[in-house]
């Protein structure tokens, strides 16, 4: 299984069940997870700490996703911060809406948390050959 020491994801994310399923299989290949609930308080700490990542759910209780994406992209230029969408949300339109926001990649819920890790991988520019 690949490690990723000393890489910081921020996950964003109000559902307190698939947060803690997240932080912990993510913990457990080696990121270090700084979880949020809210759209806003994810901003802040995106703008303090500079996470490697961003798992961005959108429906969120006090920002709608794809705003908080919006404001990341301000931050941040493409280049700099991946940011996967990963939603409930599976309408075409919705995956549309969310690269016109700004993600790098968008997966649907239900998942199983090693299906995120090929992703996760080519967004951080990691390979099996690294």
């Amino acid at each position: 299984m690949e490690s990723f020491p000393h890489q910081q994801i921020l996950l964003v994310e109000d559902e307190e069940r698939i947060a803690d399923l997240l932080k912990n299989y993510l913990e457990s290949v080696g990121f270090e997870v700084h979880s949020e609930t809210r759209g806003a308080e994810a901003l802040k700490f995106a703008a303090t700490h500079r996470p490697d990542l961003v798992i961005l759910d959108l429906q969120l209780p006090d920002i709608h996703g794809y705003d908080v994406c919006k404001e990341l992209r301000k931050q941040y230029h493409s280049w700099t911060l991946p940011i996967l969408m990963l939603t409930g949300m599976d309408a075409p339109m919705d995956q549309l809406r969310g690269y016109a926001h700004g993600a790098d990649a968008y997966m649907t819920k239900p998942f199983e948390p090693p299906d995120l890790l090929p992703t996760i991988a080519l967004l951080l520019g990691k390979t099996d050959q690294q």
